[in-house]
C-alpha cells in the first residue's frame, strides 16, 4: 500500500511538471514566436514572475516524491519500476539543470529590459530559451512516459480476483 501512495504521488508531482512541456508543444511555443518584441517580453516576465512565486514548489515535490519511489521501488522487487523509476528521476534532475544553467539566466536578462529598452537581437535569446526548453520537454516527456511504463508493466497488484 506505501508503495501504491508514493507511486500515486510521484506521478500526481511529475504530471504537474511534464504538463508546461505539453503546452508548450500545444500552443505557447508557437504563440511566443509570432510576439513581437514588447509583446514576448511582457509575456516572459509575466510568466517568470508567476513560476518563480509556485513552480518551485511542483519542482521540490517532484523531486522529493520521485526520489522516495526511487528507494521505495528498490524493496518491490519489480527491476522494471526500479530502473523506470531511477530513469524518471534522472530526467528530472536533468530537466532541473536545464532550467537552472539555461533559462533562469536567459529570464533573468530579459527581465532587465523593457518595451522600449531592448537588444536588437533580441529574438536569438527567444531562440535560446526555446531551444533550451525544447531539451527541457525532452527529458520530461521521457521521464513521465518511462515512469508511466514502470507504472503499468512493473507494479505488481492483486487483481479483482486477488490474481496479479
Amino acid at each position: 500500500m506505501q508503495t501504491k501512495l508514493i507511486l500515486l504521488l510521484a506521478l500526481a508531482s511529475y504530471s504537474i511538471i511534464v504538463s508546461q512541456s505539453y503546452m508548450y508543444l500545444v500552443a505557447l511555443k508557437n504563440v511566443q514566436n509570432n510576439l513581437n518584441a514588447p509583446a514576448y517580453i511582457e509575456l516572459r516576465k509575466l510568466l517568470d514572475t508567476n513560476f518563480k512565486a509556485k513552480y518551485k514548489y511542483a519542482v521540490i515535490a517532484a523531486l522529493f516524491t520521485n526520489l522516495l519511489l526511487v528507494i521505495i521501488s528498490i524493496d518491490s522487487h519489480s527491476s522494471l519500476l526500479i530502473v523506470t523509476s531511477v530513469i524518471a528521476f534522472v530526467a528530472l534532475v536533468v530537466d532541473l539543470l536545464l532550467t537552472v544553467k539555461g533559462n533562469l539566466p536567459i529570464n533573468k536578462l530579459i527581465n532587465g529590459w523593457s518595451a522600449d529598452n531592448y537588444p536588437a537581437d533580441w529574438d536569438l535569446y527567444r531562440t535560446k530559451w526555446l531551444l533550451i526548453f525544447s531539451y527541457r520537454q525532452m527529458a520530461t516527456i521521457t521521464g513521465f512516459f518511462i515512469l508511466l511504463i514502470g507504472t503499468v508493466f512493473g507494479f505488481s497488484y492483486a487483481g479483482p480476483c486477488g490474481m496479479n
